[in-house]
């Protein structure tokens, strides 16, 4: 798992909205696509992308990409 490859993958959660520009910092709870629908298919790309069980405390919990990629990370090993 790479953080790249992590950041591409949760920017395809969102549907209508320019996502070339996210990186690991990117606060993507301020993009005005963020909904609880979109959590969930981030929840859900994680599952099945990383057979990791992200929780919704998680996903509040953090403000980055990359604190989300780290909680993955660690769920994973």
């Amino acid at each position: 798992m790479n953080i790249e490859k992590f950041v591409s993958e949760f920017a395809d959660q969102f549907d209508d909205l320019d996502t070339s520009a996210f990186t690991p910092e990117t606060l993507f709870k301020e993009n005005d696509e963020w909904s609880s629908m979109t959590a969930l298919s981030v929840i859900a790309m994680v599952d099945d992308s990383y057979a990791v069980r992200l929780t919704g405390d998680d996903i509040r919990n953090s403000k980055t990409i990359q604190q989300i990629y780290d909680i993955v990370s660690a769920k994973s090993n």
